[in-house]
C-alpha cells in the first residue's frame, strides 16, 4: 500500500523532457540561479562522468575544465532547479563511470566521438566460406 502510494507521488514529479544520455556524452545543463529577487538561467557544459540512481533520486555527474580549473557538479535530474538538459555530442566509451578523466588535461582527457552514419548504406559482410563457393 505505502510503496504504491510512494510510486504514485514520485511519478507525478518525474520530468518527461529529459533526453537519453550516457557516460561520455557532452551535455549542456541549464540551471536556474536565484540572486536576491532576480532569477537567471546559467549553462554548465561538460562530459557526463556518471549517472547514479533511479526515479526521482537520479543524479547526473558532469565534469569540465575551464580556465585550468576543474569542476565537477552533481545535478538531480528531476529537480525543478534544472531548466533543461541538451546533449551536445555523443561519446564512445567502454566504462560506466569515467572517473579516470578527473585530473587529466589535454589529449588524455578526450573522449572519442560516436560516429552516427545513418545515411550510409549497410554493407553485407561476407564470410570466407561464401567467397570460396
Amino acid at each position: 500500500m505505502t510503496s504504491a502510494l510512494i510510486e504514485e507521488l514520485e511519478s507525478a514529479q518525474l520530468r518527461s523532457d529529459i533526453p537519453e544520455m550516457f557516460p561520455g556524452d557532452t551535455v549542456r545543463v541549464w540551471t536556474r540561479i536565484k540572486e536576491g529577487d532576480k532569477e537567471r538561467v546559467q549553462a554548465f557544459e561538460g562530459i557526463v562522468v556518471g549517472l547514479k540512481g533511479r526515479g526521482l533520486s537520479a543524479r547526473l555527474m558532469v565534469y569540465r575544465v575551464a580556465y585550468r580549473q576543474a569542476m565537477q557538479k552533481n545535478f538531480p535530474i528531476h529537480s525543478p532547479g534544472i531548466d533543461k538538459i541538451e546533449v551536445v555530442r555523443r561519446g564512445h566509451v567502454r566504462r560506466a563511470k569515467l572517473t579516470y578523466l578527473i585530473g587529466k588535461t589535454g589529449k588524455k582527457a578526450r573522449v572519442v566521438e560516436k560516429m552516427m552514419n545513418e545515411t550510409a548504406p549497410q554493407q553485407k559482410e561476407t564470410s570466407a566460406r561464401e567467397e570460396n563457393v
